[in-house]
């Protein structure tokens, strides 16, 4: 007890943020939905000292299968190829942990804006579901951090993505929190661990993304079920500034000009003995080849192939914020991958699928 203080030197000075909190005096189901949802995620809650087997060495052969989480991927150019089998299965490590690092931090955020809604949002029917959703990522950043500790060291969170968790916490708008949070950081998430789970062979890893998933699903379904219903009620006014969060969002997470991702990821290549440039130039040079040999759901990528969509059918996608989108995706990927104009890349979008937990697990094609 002698030691217990009351700040920690891993703590930030405290964030200031604006938010009501709003009574809500009718008790009775008035979003359908979003009660179902809320029984559902009561019924799905899992314990992970239990439901987990922590006492599990991670694999690292089978760890070494991990995707990196590229646009492209660069596993598949001939300069990776030749890299000793040692180079790359550290390099997987390291990048990995990087990247497991920022669903850390970003699972955090969550957690902290779930607890906001909870005050902020007007439904009885949202706040039940909030109430589950913030016990869901205390879970989350439980396990993330454990798994990380096993498998290298917990990276730093990238600036990028702290400015839109620091955004998303200090809106008093409760709609802004919803589409930072729900839609774009979630859904950011979701299509990640879709891909990692889907594609890693190591147990341990796998377990946990099945789990963190499931909830992470729900969680974007709260997003979609509620935001759709709210859209048609606001002005046009309101309707456009929430569009621009949400771009500005998605923008601050992709977009490689942003200080932190690239820059770490390059830095992490170059200690474990790679040369960033000659990988960038190999990747460059094969990006066509590999790119037509994927599936066009990996090849569109996180953004285009899930969050705008999840945008547009939430009537946050205006042909204004489209073009916004079509440009800087365009100046980050290129047109073969995003369209040569606006047109041609709202032809690409695609539906999200009907259900949601049934894709993230790799149950639908």
């Amino acid at each position: 007890m002698n030691d217990f203080k009351l700040t920690t030197p891993t703590q930030e000075p405290g964030l200031a943020s604006a938010m009501q909190v709003v009574y809500q005096w009718n008790y009775d189901p008035e979003v359908d939905e979003l009660r179902r949802l809320y029984v559902k995620a009561a019924e799905a809650q899992w314990v992970a000292e239990r439901d987990l087997d922590w006492s599990r060495p991670i694999d690292l052969v089978k760890f070494a299968t991990t995707p990196l989480g590229a646009g492209v991927p660069i596993e598949k150019t001939s300069y990776w190829r030749s890299l000793p089998a040692e180079t790359t299965a550290e390099l997987t490590k390291r990048t990995a942990a990087f990247r497991l690092s920022q669903f850390l931090h970003g699972e955090q955020g969550a957690l902290m804006v779930a607890a906001q809604l909870v005050n902020a949002v007007p439904h009885t029917d949202a706040k039940f579901y909030a109430a589950t959703q913030t016990m869901d990522e205390a879970r989350h950043v439980e396990v993330f951090a454990r798994y990380i500790e096993k498998l290298d060291h917990i990276h730093p969170i990238a600036p990028s993505l702290k400015r839109i968790l620091d955004a998303t916490l200090e809106t008093g708008d409760w709609m802004k929190k919803l589409v930072g949070m729900q839609i774009v950081v979630e859904g950011l998430a979701l299509y990640a661990f879709r891909e990692m789970r889907n594609l890693t062979e190591e147990p341990l890893l796998k377990d946990l993304l099945t789990y963190v998933a499931r909830d992470e699903s729900r969680h974007h379904a709260y997003g979609v079920q509620y935001i759709e219903r709210c859209v048609p009620c606001l002005d046009a006014a309101a309707r456009t500034e929430l569009e621009d969060f949400a771009l500005e969002c998605a923008r601050s997470l992709i977009d490689r000009n942003a200080q932190g991702f690239f820059t770490t990821l390059l830095q992490i290549w170059t200690e474990v003995g790679v040369d960033p440039v000659e990988m960038i130039g190999s990747l460059q040079r094969e990006a066509g080849d590999i790119t037509r040999d994927l599936p066009k759901g990996r090849r569109l990528g996180p953004v285009q192939g899930f969050v705008i969509p999840t945008l547009r059918r939430c009537g946050l996608l205006s042909e204004r914020v489209a073009a916004h989108f079509h440009g800087f995706l365009r100046e980050n990927f290129g047109g073969a991958v995003v369209g040569e104009d606006v047109d041609e890349f709202l032809r690409w979008l695609p539906a999200l699928p009907a259900d949601t937990a049934a894709w993230v697990l790799g149950e639908l094609q």
